[in-house]
């Protein structure tokens, strides 16, 4: 992985990707007791940043293999972002996706015209052995949710944008957290930062209990989440590190964080409130981070991704309910 990848990905993005908004709003900088700068991905095609990553790798193949059609496994938006990038390009897309993905992203991925294929992960079933058994079977290519050098690429140009979007309102110096599962995200993020804006540094957030990249950071090797279902932050919930992903992270990123669910619901709420933006839980956790973990965070400003927004309506009701609920509280008090 080097920086010519994200900057030959962005030429092959360009007139594809959408350049999203930095957006601002001193609700938000209240809370957060500096200035909060948020990269909005959720207003990327399909919802979220994987739609770079995907048309990144998928225009990267070679004619006649692209022509052979692709496979991905994802809990929805990978999902939707292949789906999308494949139909653009004429070809075949099989999704492999967990059966409890939400339904949104379920229908969106056939919407696309994907061939949906479900798996039950909480039974134990293997994607990545249902991925290769389509590849063998059907000659088609794999593209990895987040440990393929392309994807994580095409995502990199995610950090292209924010150095620039950064340099335009004068930040040159701030910490960027990033929404983290498997860390093609993050890694790709870091890549261009490194070499457009130095003085800008990732570092992740993830949901507690699925915090493998926060521990591996911390210990310094790859570490293993102890389940992969059961968060509400479903878009971010993987095994563990990439093997791709972690040495970048290893050398660029600083200490990660993990919020509570309750602090990614409230998140969704205030993007929605206060942003006019939609989230779901695993895109607002940088947010998140940023909001209810300001002593871990020094200076006057700081850059936070809203990876996705691909939320089923009773998740976002739950976000609002919640929120409401602590607006009556301090309004008692």
């Amino acid at each position: 992985m080097n920086i010519d990848m994200i900057r030959a990905a962005a030429e092959r993005l360009e007139g594809h990707a959408r350049r999203t908004p930095l957006l601002s709003s001193p609700f938000l900088d209240a809370i957060a007791g500096r200035r909060v700068w948020i990269k909005a991905e959720c207003l990327q095609h399909t919802g979220s940043f994987k739609f770079r990553g995907a048309w990144s790798a998928v225009s990267a193949l070679a004619e006649d293999t692209r022509a052979r059609g692709v496979v991905a496994f994802s809990s929805g938006n990978h999902a939707q972002g292949v789906a999308l990038a494949a139909q653009a390009h004429g070809v075949q897309a099989v999704i492999v996706m967990p059966r409890d993905a939400p339904r949104v992203k379920i229908e969106n991925t056939r919407r696309l015209g994907a061939e949906v294929v479900l798996y039950d992960r909480a039974a134990g079933e293997d994607r990545d052995a249902l991925g290769a058994k389509l590849v063998d079977e059907r000659g088609l290519t794999l593209i990895k949710p987040y440990d393929e050098p392309q994807v994580i690429a095409g995502q990199g140009t995610t950090g292209l944008e924010i150095a620039a979007q950064a340099a335009e309102v004068g930040v040159t110096k701030a910490d960027v957290i990033v929404c983290c599962g498997g860390g093609g995200f993050s890694s790709g993020i870091a890549l261009a930062l490194e070499a457009e804006a130095p003085g800008l540094r990732v570092r992740t957030a993830e949901p507690e209990d699925f915090d493998d990249v926060a521990r591996s950071l911390r210990s310094g090797a790859v570490e293993r989440n102890a389940v992969l279902t059961g968060s509400l932050c479903d878009a971010i919930v993987t095994p563990q590190p990439g093997n791709l992903t972690f040495p970048i992270l290893k050398r660029l990123a600083g200490p990660g964080f993990a919020v509570t669910e309750d602090q990614a619901l409230l998140a969704v709420a205030h993007a929605f409130n206060r942003l006019k933006v939609v989230a779901e839980p695993g895109g607002a956790v940088a947010l998140a981070a940023a909001l209810y973990h300001g002593d871990r965070i020094s200076g006057e400003d700081v850059i936070v991704t809203i990876s996705g927004g691909n939320v089923d309506p009773e998740v976002f009701q739950q976000a609002l309910t919640l929120a409401a609920a602590q607006d009556r509280q301090g309004d008692a008090a």
